[in-house]
């Protein structure tokens, strides 16, 4: 049979050229016409499978959130956070023209609701008080949110000539793009585990405050 001169259409490939057009080009870039474009239909085909640009981008969100891994929570708390902190960083990182969307908050996504829910319950059931969890995910996501909005060692001009005489303490800047990718994980990294050892300090203060109660 010969190919149909219209391309089919599925939610799965309309989120798939949405998303490409967002990595290239930023949220901004999107809309349902050329997306329509991209994909060889008309505009009008594409409401069939979603309302509007702002449902599509919620769907497209809530996609990328999917990825994010907290099956951590099963073992322990801290293996929890560690995994969920690593894998939502990645999964930014594939997508970083998505974070001002993701960084709103969960809206109504459900896989990101799902995941919130299972970081909430994951530090309540190993004894963490509710406020504390809330605050623990609210800290886990601005360090991952923090880390995605750019590089830190890639922000520094590599003219060493700059450095020299007015800012003789980073006389060694200039070097910091060319190793941009491997300072800014080592640098989550760092904070990451900084984070979660003071954590297990508090933890362990809030169960002996417990136990003397």
């Amino acid at each position: 049979m010969p190919r149909p001169s219209t391309p089919l259409l599925s939610m799965g490939r309309i989120r798939e050229c949405a998303l490409e057009i967002i990595d290239e080009a930023g949220l901004e870039a999107l809309s349902m016409r050329k997306l329509a474009e991209r994909l060889g239909v008309r505009a009008a085909s594409l409401y069939n499978y979603v309302p509007n640009k702002d449902e599509l981008l919620q769907d497209i969100a809530n996609s990328v959130m999917d990825e994010v891994d907290v099956s951590g929570f099963d073992t322990d708390w801290v293996t929890g956070l560690m995994v969920w902190a690593r894998s939502y960083r990645a999964a930014l990182a594939e997508h970083p023209n998505l974070v001002p969307l993701l960084a709103s908050g969960p809206a109504r996504r459900e896989a990101a609701l799902r995941r919130a829910d299972a970081v909430h319950g994951g530090l309540v059931n190993a004894g963490w008080p509710q406020r504390y969890a809330t605050m623990i995910g609210a800290s886990v996501k601005y360090l991952v949110i923090g880390g995605a909005m750019g590089s830190f060692a890639g922000g520094f001009p590599a003219d060493a000539e700059l450095y020299e005489e007015r800012f003789p303490n980073l006389e060694r800047a200039h070097l910091l793009p060319r190793r941009a990718a491997e300072i800014d994980n080592a640098s989550f990294e760092l904070a990451l585990q900084a984070f979660v050892e003071g954590l297990r300090s508090r933890h362990a203060e809030l169960a002996g405050d417990s136990g003397q109660s």
